[in-house]
């Protein structure tokens, strides 16, 4: 068996893709509860904030039924290059997305998009052609069935993409709590959009703060 080889997410030669996340879009992405999507479609645009990253937004036929962007991601990143496609479905296939791509002078993507199948797939599919490593956050990419979503991540794996959640990039580029950011910036931020983590945290903080043992705590192994 030949060795493995585990690649890691490097903050400093990683960038972010927001690509298709578009308000009439939106409703395509029926794989996931609405509630939950819209979550992880916010926790996947703060991901370059939080992180420092490099971002490239692109929207396909945006004056058309398909919709802006949100708001808060161009306000989020009013300096970003945002390439807004007229009729390119892959955005690959696009002059200025690749320019952009090429521009942040990383060699780590980590991708979302509407829809999973066909804009993350493609473009994930185009980037590991093109010698990159793509990292595609199956939470915030959103497809119009569980069974189309998994087929499309089942293409991409075997492409060699890495079809990872939101708090596993998370922690591949946090690495250690102690980190800047760590901790005392990330907190905030899990407790947002994971709160299973947040939950857990400020459960602590209370006891921590207020709490105290009741009668047969102190008895528990």
């Amino acid at each position: 068996m030949a060795p493995f080889k585990y690649e890691r997410l490097d903050k400093k030669d990683a960038a972010l893709i927001i690509l298709d996340i578009q308000e009439g879009l939106f409703h395509l992405a029926r794989d996931y509860e609405s509630v939950q999507y819209r979550n992880s479609i916010y926790a996947h645009a703060e991901l370059g904030k939080t992180f420092g990253l490099p971002v490239v937004m692109s929207t396909s036929t945006e004056t058309g039924p398909n919709g802006p962007m949100p708001n808060e991601f161009l306000e989020m990143y009013p300096d970003a290059a945002v390439i807004r496609r007229q009729g390119e479905v892959n955005a690959w296939d696009n002059e200025e997305f690749r320019a952009a791509i090429k521009a942040t002078g990383k060699t780590q993507f980590i991708v979302a998009g509407i829809l999973t199948d066909v804009c993350t797939a493609f473009l994930a599919l185009s980037l590991r052609e093109a010698g990159y490593s793509v990292w595609a956050n199956h939470e915030a990419s959103g497809a119009t069935t569980i069974d189309i979503r998994e087929h499309a991540n089942d293409r991409m794996r075997n492409a060699g993409v890495h079809i990872v959640s939101y708090f596993a990039i998370f922690g591949e580029l946090m690495r250690d709590w102690r980190n800047i950011p760590g901790s005392a910036e990330l907190y905030p931020v899990l407790d947002r959009f994971f709160p299973a983590i947040g939950m857990v945290a400020r459960g602590h903080r209370a006891a921590v703060q207020e709490g105290e043992l009741l009668p047969g705590q102190e008895a528990i192994p």
